[in-house]
């Protein structure tokens, strides 16, 4: 009788091991992202927001109703009394040729002097953050340093300067001022922003023949439009509310609307007829540009804020 041999029992074969994945991706400002989407941030945010549009909305209601309802009661029992409301004074501004000529003067003003700023500013800080030229970092570093001169230093000098070139009291004149000390601290803005573009994305573009303008025309600026529109926002806004340059440069024929609306104070007292619709006036420009561009002024402040 010949023995069996059993064979022992073969061991399951053992799983095989898990590929190992690699970690998901996380985009940069996430944490921020949430901690602003939660529900107290948003609550927080709309209080905020309401305490901001109620003077506006008391300045509108105010620009919509007659002199004598303004002075017999609030600007919020329009609320409840809608008969109040009327574009009288509307109206009535549009035929004062001070208020129609200074708003223009202020157009006139704000839109040269942003555009040049922000031109400038761009050409230079390319030049600054990506060009080689002899004394390149003791020209930025004397950039840097006009940014801590304050604007009152420079009021008497270049005022008599102007006056010896004839554009005291010209609109060219309150524009080149407000060019000349808005250009420090735009340069400085954009040099930082265009130095931390990619080396290696500048040298791509100049081994398929890309010359300087076209980089910078057509790689630089699209990739810097965030921090060019933020750029744009602020300098606008601050020659469009400006009144102390232009109360200095500006004669009776080319003063800006805050000029103006002083004037008017000065003049006639409380005439808030005429003085509510040309605040609003002055108002409703920049919330507008404000508007226009607060996609790309988001984008700047968030790439900003995750660098």
């Amino acid at each position: 009788m010949s023995a069996t041999v059993t064979a022992p029992p073969s061991k399951p074969a053992a799983p095989p091991a898990p590929s190992a994945r690699p970690a998901p991706v996380r985009p940069p400002g996430g944490r921020l992202r949430r901690w602003l989407s939660s529900g107290l941030v948003q609550a927080f945010l709309v209080v905020v927001g309401l305490v901001w549009i109620t003077p506006v909305a008391g300045l509108l209601l105010s620009s919509l109703r007659s002199a004598n309802d303004n002075a017999a009661s609030g600007w919020w029992t329009a609320l409840t009394s809608p008969a109040q409301l009327s574009f009288d004074n509307y109206t009535a501004l549009l035929g004062n040729a001070g208020i129609t000529r200074a708003f223009w003067n202020t157009v006139l003003i704000s839109v040269p002097t942003t555009v040049l700023v922000v031109v400038v500013a761009a050409l230079a800080g390319y030049a600054f953050a990506w060009l080689e030229f002899p004394g390149r970092d003791w020209i930025f570093l004397l950039v840097v340093a006009l940014l801590v001169v304050p604007v009152q230093v420079g009021l008497l000098p270049v005022a008599k300067l102007f006056g010896q070139l004839g554009l005291f009291g010209t609109i060219p004149g309150v524009v080149l001022f407000h060019v000349a000390y808005g250009l420090p601290f735009a340069i400085f803005l954009l040099r930082n922003y265009f130095a931390d573009i990619p080396r290696e994305m500048l040298e791509a573009a100049r081994m398929d023949g890309g010359g300087e303008w076209r980089i910078f025309t057509q790689l630089v600026l699209p990739v810097g439009r965030p921090a060019i529109a933020s750029l744009a926002i602020f300098q606008f806004l601050w020659v469009w509310n400006d009144m102390l340059v232009a109360l200095l440069f500006a004669d009776s024929s080319s003063q800006p609307l805050t000029v103006e609306l002083q004037s008017q104070v000065r003049q006639f007292g409380s005439n808030i007829d005429v003085l509510a619709p040309g605040a609003f006036l002055s108002l409703i420009v920049p919330v507008a540009v404000f508007f226009a561009f607060q996609r790309h002024f988001v984008q700047g402040v968030m790439a900003g804020s995750v660098k």
